[in-house]
C-alpha cells in the first residue's frame, strides 16, 4: 500500500467523528435566530488598493508557496497562492473535517488551486470540529473573521468570487456560514456535509456539493441527497455531483468544484 493511500485512509477515518455522533440525534440543527450568530463581518478591500502595510502585501506572498498568517501558535490558518494567481483572484476558506488539520486541507487540494488559479485559506478550527456542530456559532467565527482580515490586507481579492467550503464536518460548517453570510461568499463548495444548521440568513450563495455513493460514515440519502433537496427547496441554486466512492474528495472531484469557484 501505498503512503498517499495510507494517508487518505486515515483522512477517510478520521474527518468526520463528530458529525457522524450527531447524525444520531438528528439531520438538521437549529440555533436561536438571532441576527448576529454566525456573523463574518471582514470585507475584501477594493480590487487593486494598495495597502498601507508593506510587509502584508501581495508581493511580499509568494505564489505556490504555503505560509501561515501569525494569528495563533498552535492552530494557525493557512494560505496558498496558485502560482498562476491573477489580482483580484478567487479566494476559498477551505474547512478542514472533525479531528483534522489545515494541513489536511492542503493534502485534499494537491495541484488543484494553480490549475484553477484559486487562492486558498485554509484555517484551523479552535478545538477538535467546529463550534456549532456541537455547540453554537463563537470562537471559530470569531478567529475566521481574522484570518479574513489579515488575508483582504495581504491580497486583492475578487468580491464576486469569495467562496468557503470544506469537508465532512468542514462543508456543514461552511454551508450554515454561507447561509448566514451569502452577501459576502457568493459560492459554497461543500465536499460529503451532514446536515444543515439553520440561523438568520443573507444573500443568496450558490452550492456545489459532492458526496461518495459509498459514503460509510455520512450516507449520501440521508446527508448530501438531503441536504441538496433541503437547499433547492428554499430556492438556492445547487450542483450536486455524485461520485462513485467513499468519504472522500476525488482529484478529479475537487478540480471540478475549484473551478467552478474561479467561474466569472
Amino acid at each position: 500500500m501505498n503512503q498517499s493511500l495510507s494517508r487518505r485512509n486515515f483522512c477517510t477515518l478520521t474527518g468526520s467523528g463528530l458529525v457522524a455522533i450527531a447524525l444520531n440525534t438528528a439531520c438538521r440543527r437549529t440555533w436561536a435566530n438571532l441576527p448576529n450568530v454566525g456573523r463574518i463581518t471582514a470585507r475584501p478591500r477594493n480590487p487593486g488598493a494598495s495597502t498601507t502595510n508593506s510587509n502584508t502585501s501581495s508581493n511580499s506572498v509568494a505564489p505556490g508557496k504555503p505560509i501561515s498568517l501569525g494569528l495563533d501558535r498552535e492552530r494557525d490558518a493557512i494560505l496558498y497562492l496558485p502560482k498562476s494567481a491573477n489580482a483580484p483572484m478567487p479566494l476559498l476558506m477551505f474547512l478542514h473535517g472533525a479531528t483534522q488539520s489545515a494541513d489536511d486541507m492542503a493534502w485534499y487540494l494537491e495541484k488543484a488551486p494553480d490549475e484553477a488559479g484559486v487562492a486558498i485559506l485554509a484555517p484551523n478550527s479552535r478545538d477538535t470540529t467546529w463550534d456549532a456542530i456541537t455547540d453554537s456559532f463563537g470562537p471559530d467565527v470569531e478567529f475566521l473573521n481574522r484570518a479574513l482580515e489579515r488575508v483582504f490586507e495581504m491580497v486583492d481579492v475578487d468580491p464576486a468570487r469569495l467562496a468557503i467550503g470544506g469537508f465532512s464536518d468542514g462543508a456543514t460548517y461552511a454551508i450554515a456560514l454561507g447561509l448566514i453570510n451569502g452577501d459576502l461568499f457568493k459560492r459554497v463548495l461543500a465536499c460529503s456535509p451532514g446536515f444543515l444548521i439553520d440561523g438568520v440568513t443573507q444573500g443568496k450563495p450558490s452550492f456545489f456539493i459532492s458526496h461518495g455513493t459509498q459514503d460509510n460514515i455520512l450516507p449520501i440519502d440521508r446527508c448530501g441527497r438531503q441536504v441538496a433537496k433541503d437547499l433547492q427547496s428554499r430556492g438556492y441554486e445547487v450542483t450536486f455531483r455524485e461520485f462513485q466512492g467513499r468519504h472522500e474528495i476525488p482529484g478529479d472531484v475537487m478540480r471540478e468544484g475549484l473551478r467552478w469557484v474561479a467561474k466569472p
